[in-house]
């Protein structure tokens, strides 16, 4: 008998249940103390629990185990080694120790280090993080970890955002304390990433080379319908794609994954997965669960699953909503208004940090979610700008208004919604509508932050948001801790009056798809940072540089190999693009446009002789035009060759950058622009890839 959800949700991941039921009470309560308290793991306790996680996967059909880390290639890493033990007699037991629970050693001279390490400087350490639950797959025990240099630089992104959160959650407990809520003990970020993605036919997908290389169509003409009827979005679920939703719900339960909502999004062929929340560190390690199972599920299903920004031209691209907040260990949300805001001193201290955090680190809110993917969505009519604003809402940019200027503010009754049809349900609306326009938006109770791409890890966001909020309440925990009691009220109501006056040009609440917006936001001397090489700069900045130093999340050598690697990966990424597209166009379209040329020609030809006295002009003209693309192609395609040499040989990666963006790409378009336009006269029995029709509608 098949299992119920309860009963599937979790049965693959060594949870807290397990925990209590494989481990003796002093080792469960030490191994809770350490979760809870990021205190040290005694090796005593790491060999008990490392048994117990042994025999429970072994009892659950694993063979093998790896430490599953999360190098800077924006992907997930394992090795993995099984658990037998030769006896001596031929014979071997199935053996695990603390020591292999919680310290790997894999090679780091092949991840990317932007010069943290010579690559003859092999070894690298992976350390368990107890935080995260150990989870089986494909009968392999996998034990989230930390991953790190030699010399004890971090190399992956677990490290940073574990130690962004520490020091989130110190400064918010100190501030809380100042406040009076001596009982918190622990402040921790938590996050909801919403996944956009598109499904395509894996047998459509296996004849683009643009699409198994780079992730997007490189090339390809407009379908006669696209999404301008807007009847895809939460539209009936084909019954294939229902089909795959349905599988990986179950694939993701298992793993303990709270996948919770899923939808047919605003372009054809393109679909929604949103999580119940979770504690950051949790969450970005489900995230990167959640893109492996849809593409290994899709797969399945005879399906590819795209996670790029934009993998298609005309049509809205993908971004994954990262939905932030924090929560106490007393299980207050920080950031929920409740009934009276003007009055909810803790609620408007938080809610100012991170308005302050936002406005005085937009440029590094822009770059954690900067890459050549991304840089096609933003700014786009589909997704928020590159400028870094905040949606408040009426109701809260009020509250603030009212405080800033010392006027009255009454209490907001709860509006109930008239829908003028009386068999309807009464309900009442919440208190701030929600901003598809804005990057950054207050939704009730969190921030949500639209700007990552679908294919990152939402790891580099969250880091800058714990860390960047983690300074401000430093900030003001400076201001207050030397108040006298009896004058805290006050002094904390002039902070937050400064903090409006000082920050209040972050806060949008109207389209940020404007070119009026745009006008209006340079006025306010906000950043606008449309590509990655306009951004990534800011990330060596002295105030940026002294941010993440200050709070010990980057080293000075840790954030200029990030940058190194940023650098890196934009101009890799382009260069395969322009490679592939080059492959393409010499190999297959050209090839096509003279085979179809010709069969015009021969026409041409043929109508001639036997028809001398009609016209042929309409042929003609469509062998002139033709004839006139194929002549524009090959001299684009010669042009995208030069210039594309030309930035493999630049000796310094940020002017090598540039080029890519500003000419690379340019040229890259170019030729598209060419090609699609030709596309539209070539029959599918010459095209030699499927087009926007087969790929968007025929899932």
């Amino acid at each position: 008998m098949a299992k119920g959800i309860p009963e599937l949700y979790g049965s693959l991941v060594f949870n807290d249940r397990v925990m209590r039921d494989k481990l003796p009470m002093d080792i469960y309560k030490a191994l809770k103390k350490t979760i809870e308290n990021n205190t040290h793991l005694e090796l005593d306790v790491a060999n008990s629990v490392a048994v117990a996680m042994k025999e429970w996967a072994v009892e659950n059909g694993a063979t093998h185990y790896t430490h599953w880390f999360q190098p800077m290639t924006g992907f997930t890493a394992e090795k993995h080694d099984s658990f037998i033990s030769p006896t001596g007699d031929g014979q071997v037991i199935m053996d695990f120790s603390g020591k292999e629970l919680v310290k790997g050693e894999p090679d780091a001279s092949s991840f990317p280090s932007g010069g943290l390490r010579a690559t003859f400087e092999a070894r690298g350490y992976t350390a368990w993080d107890p935080t995260s639950p150990a989870f089986i797959k494909d009968k392999t025990l996998y034990i989230p970890t930390a991953f790190c240099s030699y010399s004890g630089e971090a190399l992956d992104k677990k490290t940073p955002l574990l130690r962004s959160m520490e020091t989130l959650n110190k400064e918010a407990v100190k501030i809380l304390h100042l406040l009076g809520k001596t009982d918190v003990t622990g402040v921790t970020a938590t996050i909801g990433p919403e996944q956009e993605y598109f499904l395509v036919d894996k047998a459509d997908y296996e004849k683009r080379k643009d699409l198994i290389f780079t992730g997007r169509t490189l090339l390809g003409a407009k379908p006669p319908k696209g999404q301008e009827m807007e009847d895809h979005y939460f539209g009936a679920l084909k019954p294939r794609v229902s089909a795959y939703m349905h599988d990986l719900d179950e694939e993701l339960w298992k793993l303990g994954i709270p996948a919770k909502t899923k939808h047919n999004e605003v372009a054809p062929a393109q679909h929604e997965l949103a999580p119940v929340f979770d504690t950051a560190n949790i969450a970005v390690d489900h995230n990167q669960l959640t893109m492996e199972m849809m593409k290994k599920v899709a797969d399945r299903h005879g399906l590819v699953c795209l996670l790029h920004e934009k993998p298609f031209e005309g049509i809205n691209g993908s971004g994954k909503h990262n939905n932030w907040s924090m929560v106490t260990n007393t299980g207050t949300n920080l950031l929920d208004p409740g009934r009276t805001p003007t009055e909810n001193i803790q609620f408007l201290v938080f809610l100012m940090a991170v308005i302050k955090a936002v406005d005085e680190y937009a440029d590094l809110m822009r770059i954690s979610v900067a890459s050549a993917g991304n840089d096609h969505r933003l700014g786009a009519n589909e997704a928020p700008p590159a400028i870094v604003s905040i949606f408040l809402g009426d109701e809260l940019t009020a509250v603030l208004h009212s405080i800033e200027n010392d006027t009255f503010f009454g209490t907001q009754q709860r509006v109930q919604m008239e829908t003028g049809a009386t068999v309807l349900p009464h309900f009442f609306k919440d208190n701030t509508d929600r901003n598809r326009t804005s990057p950054f938006a207050f939704t009730g109770n969190k921030f949500e932050f639209r700007m990552p791409g679908s294919s990152i890890s939402v790891a580099g966001p969250n880091i800058v948001l714990n860390t960047a909020v983690a300074e401000a309440l430093r900030q003001f925990y400076e201001e207050l801790k030397d108040t006298p009691a009896d004058q805290l009220d006050e002094a904390v109501h002039e902070l937050v009056k400064r903090a409006i006056f000082k920050h209040k040009k972050v806060i949008f609440n109207g389209n940020g798809y404007t070119d009026e917006w745009v006008e209006e936001a340079q006025s306010r001397g906000l950043y606008n940072l449309k590509s990655t090489p306009d951004a990534l700069p800011y990330f060596i900045n002295k105030k940026n540089v002294d941010l993440f130093t200050g709070h010990h999340i980057f080293t000075e050598q840790e954030i200029y190999s990030r940058y190194e690697i940023l650098l890196e990966n934009y101009c890799k990424t382009i260069h395969i693009e322009a490679k592939t597209m080059l492959d393409m166009v010499r190999r297959e379209f050209l090839p096509a446009l003279m085979e179809y040329t010709d069969q015009v020609a021969s026409s041409v030809s043929r109508r001639k002789s036997m028809l001398k006295e009609f016209s042929c002009d309409a042929l003609e003209q469509l062998l002139t035009k033709l004839s006139c693309y194929y002549e524009e192609m090959s001299h684009m395609v010669e042009k995208l060759s030069f210039d594309l040499a030309k930035a493999e040989a630049a000796a310094d990666m940020k002017d090598a950058a540039l080029f890519y963006q500003e000419t690379v790409l340019t040229d890259m378009e170019s030729l598209r622009n060419i090609a699609d336009a030709a596309e539209e006269y070539l029959p599918d029995s010459v095209l030699p890839y499927p087009n926007y029709e087969k790929l968007l509608f025929y899932v």
